[in-house]
This record gives C-alpha cells, sequence and structure tokens, in this order.
C-alpha cells in the first residue's frame, strides 16, 4: 500500500514502465511485489490487469533469504474507476491507490483530487465547479 511503501524501499528504482496510457487514469493502485529480477515485465496473478511496473538499476541488492527484489506493479481492479465509473469508487480511491501523474522512480506518489474522484475541470485552466 502507498502508505507502506517508504522512499528507501524504492531508492533504488531507475524507470518506471507504464502498459498503457495513465493520462486517462485517474488512480492506479502500486504494491511492492518480491520478483525474481531486477528489470522485466513481472508475471501477473491477480484479478484485473497490470498497468505498470519498477526497474532496478544494478545496485539493488536482493534479499538474503529468498533471492528477490522488491520492486513495484502498479495495476487495476475490475472494480476499479476506470472501467466502473459510478461504482464503489466513483469518489474516493483505494488506501493503495495514487495519483500516476504524481510517481516518479524513487517517488512513492500521491493522492490528488482526481485521484480522489473530484470533478475535473471542463477545459485547461478553468476550476471544476460542483453543482
Amino acid at each position: 500500500m502507498s502508505a507502506l511503501i517508504a522512499e528507501d524501499e524504492i531508492v533504488h528504482e531507475v524507470d518506471l514502465v507504464w502498459l498503457e496510457d495513465i493520462s486517462e487514469l485517474d488512480y492506479v493502485r502500486q504494491s511492492l511485489d518480491r520478483l525474481p529480477t531486477r528489470r522485466g515485465r513481472p508475471a501477473y496473478h491477480r484479478d484485473g490487469r497490470m498497468v505498470g511496473y519498477a526497474l532496478l538499476g544494478p545496485q539493488a541488492k536482493p534479499s538474503r533469504s529468498s533471492g528477490t527484489f522488491r520492486r513495484r506493479v502498479f495495476w487495476l481492479l475490475p472494480h476499479d474507476r476506470d472501467t466502473a465509473p459510478d461504482g464503489l469508487y466513483a469518489t474516493g480511491a483505494p488506501a493503495e491507490a495514487v495519483d500516476p501523474r504524481t510517481l516518479a522512480p524513487g517517488s512513492k506518489g500521491r493522492k490528488t483530487d482526481r485521484s480522489e474522484g473530484e470533478p475535473r475541470p471542463s477545459r485547461l485552466g478553468e476550476r471544476a465547479v460542483t453543482p
């Protein structure tokens, strides 16, 4: 969950790979997964779909006990806002969700008004108006 991801856990990230256009996504879920490699597309074993993942640099060390690397994976579930706009997350967002535009290698991202379901401005530069 984003609140549980510490900056020191993602300090060795060198890039984020997006599998979808994140400009249309209000939020993505993120988690730290134990993966066998520093780089490459990880296997995905959740419901829903993977929308991105982090790549680690050569300085990232594997876990001594498991030999795996902790890497971020970004994903969405079938009931998330992008596929169910009037559903459970019509407003608000899951605990592990962040606005993908606030993410960067080594930066955990944050929630924004957009990720929380606030109305979007109708034109660039206008403030959102709630009827």
